[in-house]
């Protein structure tokens, strides 16, 4: 199943025609819809429409909460003229119109501004409204361009999934050089605490080591391999990272799929801070950083799966 990132863009254009009586002096609009998205712990909607569109923004949320879970999703619509002349042509009747309410306006208002030739032309536009039958074309268009940003959002989920596991294979890497560490120092160690105490406690005439000043030795030694043992942390690593195949697999079948990958994360982090603090030499340090380094790479783009 496919894995989505909440990161895409798409955008789609339709054909109208507005609803007016002179169709032949009134140039086609165009509906125009644009839907990008980022990351977002939830699901965050915001909508810039123009005012003819507005009695329809309830059902494209409705239709948008339908295909995306989470991310901060814009939705953007416009309608604009078609035609290469975007000025469009005002009519002699629509002139006729404009110069009556500008002589009633001078009669209250004495002082106001005449109109100007910018005046006409948007005037003139603006009589180009959006038909009354607008909706379905819409959600239409929406169907459209929310399928168009699915497959951005499913090719970007695709190079996520491709990054997120060559993160885990070099991590996987990282814990096989770790595992191998932890009993070569103990014996290490083993051997020299036998070695001090054989200094502290040898006679002047030669006398061989206390058995008592042994089993001591043997005893910090065990001690300190207590300390410094990692294969239960190993575990859980490998653990961990099992289960961040399985559900990179499991793709879109596992509902929530970043949150749950968020959430392992911060379990691999815990674990690499304690490989550190349970370090012993300047190796095993190396391998917790370069694990804790790997990690948040990790969680910089498992933040960007829905």
């Amino acid at each position: 199943m496919a894995i989505y990132s909440m990161t895409g863009y798409a955008s789609a254009q339709a054909e109208l025609h507005p609803d007016t009586a002179d169709t032949s002096a009134s140039p086609a609009l165009r509906l125009g819809l644009e839907i990008r998205s980022v990351n977002s712990r939830f699901l965050d909607l915001s909508f810039k429409v123009p005012e003819e569109l507005r009695p329809h923004e309830a059902a494209l949320r409705e239709l948008v909460m339908k295909h995306l879970k989470r991310g901060k999703v814009e939705v953007r619509a416009n309608i604009e003229s078609s035609s290469d002349n975007t000025l469009g042509a005002p009519t002699p009747q629509l002139l006729q119109r404009l110069s009556a309410l500008q002589d009633t306006v001078h009669s209250w208002l004495p002082k106001a501004n005449p109109l100007s030739v910018a005046d006409v032309l948007r005037l003139s536009t603006s009589q180009n409204t959006a038909p009354a039958d607008i909706g379905p074309t819409l959600l239409k268009l929406a169907k459209t361009t929310l399928k168009q940003l699915s497959d951005a959002r499913e090719r970007e989920g695709a190079r996520l999934s491709e990054t997120l596991r060559e993160r885990l294979s070099q991590l996987r890497v990282l814990a096989q050089q770790a595992a191998p560490l932890v009993p070569q120092l103990v014996e290490q160690q083993r051997l020299r605490f036998l070695e001090r105490w054989r200094e502290a406690m040898a006679l002047a005439d030669g006398a061989t080591l206390p058995e008592a000043a042994q089993d001591r030795a043997l005893t910090e030694a065990t001690a300190f391999a207590i300390r410094i043992d990692v294969a239960e942390e190993l575990t859980r690593l490998v653990s961990h990272f099992e289960e961040m195949d399985a559900l990179l697999d499991q793709g879109g079948k596992s509902e929530g799929i970043g949150k749950r990958l968020d959430f392992l994360i911060q379990e691999l982090h815990r674990e690499a801070n304690t490989l550190g603090s349970k370090s012993a030499t300047m190796e095993m340090t190396r391998i917790s950083v370069d694990m804790k380094v790997l990690i948040e790479q990790l969680r910089e783009q498992v933040q960007n799966l829905e």
